[in-house]
């Protein structure tokens, strides 16, 4: 994985859920890990990365799975962590492990450092928060490579909106083990209120997903909908294109609209994506279908 892990600063340290119950039957539990990041100034923090985890019943080994979240809007401490139980679910049913971390700047860990931020929106700068966000994330998936109970050589990434992007971003980086990445509704710089369906400065955007193309080896799923409010399919479109174009290897599926903004569809529609996502899986040698124990 390069000279970019050098850059990490690790301590594992168990966290308490909180107010949060954990939920036992998916065996969850907390971690928070020390990560030095830059953000867009060139300013550089440790800050706490806090790690959800989920995993099936039994000792393993279990595929590897990183749960990307996307932006918090207005509040970015809320949620105090994120964890995705339902959507942690359908693939603990499938053999994984579950890593969803809760990045730097967001949650209960304070959001005073903002690594993610990228400028306003007639000047964005999308790489800084690539960088951040690859860092964090490649430090919790080599803090779940060291659990005794998963198989380092059998990687998943997922992610939903920011995460998405930083999905693609970190699967450019073809860290050790990486099977295959899914990306749902990956981007960034949308508002659905002043500027619907058109992300502040789209074609930056398109740069960094056809930089991303040029070193991703990793077969892609790309899940987008016609409604979605952040991101309107003329530029996931052109993202895709791009990121092709310049090498990468990813399948495009553009859903019907689903709600009021189809952004949502990761969050609230479990249903309608998951037999998509399961027969990606199964393509690229993980379960389909639920394990029966």
């Amino acid at each position: 994985m390069r000279h970019f892990l050098l850059c990490l600063s690790l301590a594992a340290t168990t966290v308490t859920a909180g107010t949060q119950q954990l939920a036992n039957d998916l065996h969850e539990s907390v971690t928070s890990l020390d990560v030095k990041v830059k953000d867009f100034y060139g300013r550089e923090e440790t800050g706490k990365v806090v790690v959800t985890q989920f995993k099936p019943d039994g000792n393993g080994p279990f595929p590897i799975l990183i749960l990307n979240h996307g932006r918090s809007g207005t509040n970015r401490s809320d949620p105090p962590r994120f964890r995705y139980t339902k959507q942690a679910r359908f693939f603990t049913e499938r053999g994984f492990a579950v890593f969803a971390p809760t990045r730097i700047g967001y949650g209960e860990q304070g959001t005073h450092f903002d690594p993610e931020e990228s400028g306003s929106c007639y000047s964005k700068n999308y790489a800084p928060m690539a960088e951040a966000a690859t860092t964090e994330i490649l430090a919790v998936l080599k803090y779940a490579k060291e659990q005794s109970y998963v198989d380092p050589n059998r990687v998943l990434i997922v992610g939903q909106s920011v995460g998405g992007y930083s999905t693609v971003a970190t699967a450019a980086k073809h860290p050790d083990g990486l099977v295959a990445a899914i990306n749902f509704a990956g981007g960034s710089g949308g508002d659905p209120v002043t500027h619907p369906g058109i992300p502040c400065q789209g074609n930056r955007l398109e740069d960094m997903y056809s930089r991303f193309g040029k070193t991703t080896t990793a077969p892609m799923l790309w899940i987008y909908t016609e409604n979605d409010q952040y991101f309107n399919p003329s530029h996931s479109k052109a993202w895709h294109a791009a990121f092709v174009k310049a090498g990468g290897n990813a399948e495009y599926r553009l859903l019907p609209p689903f709600a009021k903004n189809g952004h949502t569809l990761f969050s609230n529609g479990v249903e309608i994506w998951s037999p998509i996502v399961a027969e990606f899986l199964g393509k690229q040698g993980f379960n389909a279908a639920p394990v029966k124990h």
